[in-house]
């Protein structure tokens, strides 16, 4: 059994939240790495490997954002957990299209801040199988060994990780009604305490990105009290 420890990048501007969080970290057994620019942040990410990165979104240069995008764009292997005092919707929206896995509020709990990092950290990179698992519905095309969607017209439909493992869940329970937790423990990771606002978000993206209208041959429908149902003609 690998008893590594997971290696953790932070990058915060506060230096009294900064060193404390990377203290605790330290004691929770992590290796930890800790800057408070968005360079030094994109510096550390190029040189080493990091298994996930604590990133604050307003930052003295390189805003959070902007870094959360640089990651996808060289693909590098690590989750993002994004913290920040923002919680306006258009505003998680943005962290998400950047490329976040999860996004956590200040002030945050360190217990929540663990659970969130934990359930990141547990998520496996599944090896391929031999033939490509495939999903569709109204000309949209999932590769899952890929991770790739397409629409009718052959183009890439640009997904964050969770986000395309939401619509997977979803289409694999087509005419079910799902609650938040449900979608939280398939989408994210079972036994995280997350706000459920926080798969509405999800949500309301991958609509957007889908480019939903009411004439669409599918819906993910909003069940009053539950959760989502995702329905296809």
């Amino acid at each position: 059994m690998d008893s590594t420890p997971a290696r953790i990048l932070i990058v915060e501007d506060d230096e009294n939240l900064r060193i404390t969080l990377e203290d605790n970290l330290v004691d929770e057994g992590y290796a930890v790495t800790s800057v408070e620019t968005g360079q030094a942040a994109l510096d550390s990410l190029q040189q080493s490997k990091h298994d996930l990165v604590i990133l604050d979104i307003m930052l003295p240069d390189v805003d959070g954002y902007s870094i959360c995008r640089k990651i996808r764009e060289l693909e590098l292997q690590t989750r993002v957990l994004m913290l920040t005092s923002r919680t306006l919707e258009n505003d998680l929206v943005e962290g998400f299209d950047a490329g976040a896995d999860d996004y956590l509020s200040k002030p945050y709990r360190l217990r929540e801040l663990l659970a969130r990092m934990n359930a990141l950290l547990r998520r496996q990179v599944v090896a391929p199988s031999q033939q490509p698992e495939r999903l569709a519905f109204a000309g949209f095309k999932l590769d899952l060994d890929a991770r790739l969607l397409r629409d009718s017209g052959g183009a890439e439909v640009n997904l964050t990780r969770t986000e395309f493992d939401l619509l997977v869940c979803l289409l694999r329970n087509v005419d079910r009604a799902m609650t938040r937790e449900e979608l939280l423990g398939k989408a994210w990771e079972a036994g995280v305490v997350v706000d459920p606002r926080t798969v509405d978000n999800f949500v309301s993206s991958l609509k957007k990105k889908l480019g939903w209208t009411k004439a669409a041959s599918y819906r993910i429908k909003t069940v009053r009290g539950v959760g989502y149902r995702m329905e296809i003609d």
